[in-house]
């Protein structure tokens, strides 16, 4: 009898204390709770690696980071150099029964337009023109002229003369002239990533590294796969 009541002293000892714990945790915590919901919010900017965070004025906001005038340069560029695959992949429906190269051009087509729309709001999201203000050696507005002379700017995209000799083709021929010239039209968008990447204080932006990178992965699968079919009509 006697260790039973020793036994039920101990448990009843050990609940009160797991009470009086339970009840101090949730005293302690009402203040915090309370100051929580009446404060502002609090801001907090994390450090460097190696620097502490710092704590941020409730006032402040986000702002857009500086990017450099190659970063402009580049989504003008590429807007102009995924206007002429549109147009590339508008001329399919006319001139080709291929299937594959029908499922291929709409797939183009579509994301090189998200892409356009992408790359005019980032443009106007920081005040610059969508089109690259090109002049040319006598002091003359280029914007006006004939697109051929954008092409020394634009690595890839195909001449006039290409262009009409693709326009007049249909069928087989066709089909192997639009790839051949979709292919070298992706291999010049690399090159203007390369030359983002390879440019000194360029490409830091987020949302631009981010498309940049996608426009380069997904071009460089789109390259495979036009090879491939270039294979079976060479």
């Amino acid at each position: 009898m006697h260790l039973f009541r020793l036994s039920y002293k101990i448990k009843l000892r050990s609940l009160i204390a797991v009470a009086a714990a339970v009840v101090l945790i949730c005293l302690a915590s009402m203040p915090v709770f309370a100051q929580q919901a009446g404060s502002q919010p609090v801001i907090v900017q994390p450090g460097a690696p190696g620097e502490p965070s710092k704590t941020l004025p409730s006032s402040t906001r986000a702002v857009l980071p500086p990017q450099s005038s190659k970063d402009v340069e580049f989504m003008q560029g590429m807007i102009m150099h995924h206007a002429q695959a549109v147009e590339m992949t508008a001329l399919i429906e006319s001139r080709t029964q291929n299937k594959d190269l029908r499922l291929l051009g709409a797939r183009i087509s579509h994301s090189q337009s998200d892409e356009m729309n992408f790359m005019r709001r980032w443009l106007e999201a920081r005040g610059e023109p969508i089109e690259m203000p090109m002049k040319g050696m006598d002091g003359m507005d280029m914007k006006d002229m004939d697109m051929s002379h954008h092409h020394m700017l634009m690595p890839g995209m195909l001449s006039k003369m290409q262009m009409n000799t693709l326009k007049a083709s249909k069928g087989a021929e066709f089909d192997r002239l639009f790839l051949k010239g979709m292919i070298q039209h992706h291999n010049g968008a690399l090159i203007m990533v390369k030359d983002l990447y390879d440019t000194a204080g360029a490409g830091q932006d987020a949302q631009l590294f981010n498309f940049a990178t996608d426009v380069d992965s997904g071009q460089r699968a789109e390259i495979k796969i036009m090879e491939t079919m270039l294979a079976k009509n060479p």
